[in-house]
């Protein structure tokens, strides 16, 4: 049991994924600011339009999206490293997938 732990502690791979969720933990927190900023915008824009801008909630259903990878990494619920380590279209492609089903429901 002592070994076992004495490994894990020395492993390397534990460290970096320790700092990779240090990095994405920031990162989550600055995405989240960028959200209500979006969030704001996309008020305005309904208040003066009477609609919302599609621009404004398409970005912000792709910072969605990211948001949600960068959760499932901290949680230990994949190995895949978001965004800028793999593709940010990976996001916009599922974030076009989801609002499909969203529709059909």
């Amino acid at each position: 049991m002592e070994e076992q732990i004495n490994f894990n502690l020395t492993s390397a791979s534990t460290w970096k994924r320790i700092f990779f969720m240090l990095i994405f933990a920031a990162l989550g927190s600055l995405v989240r600011m960028l959200i209500w900023v979006v969030i704001v915008l996309q008020v305005a824009s309904s208040l003066l339009t009477g609609k919302p801008n599609q621009n404004i909630l398409n970005f912000g259903r792709s910072l969605a999206v990211y948001t949600y990878h960068i959760l499932l990494f901290l949680t230990f619920n994949t190995e895949v490293l978001p965004f800028p380590f793999s593709d940010w279209n990976l996001t916009a492609e599922l974030s076009v997938s989801d609002s499909s089903v969203a529709k059909k429901q």
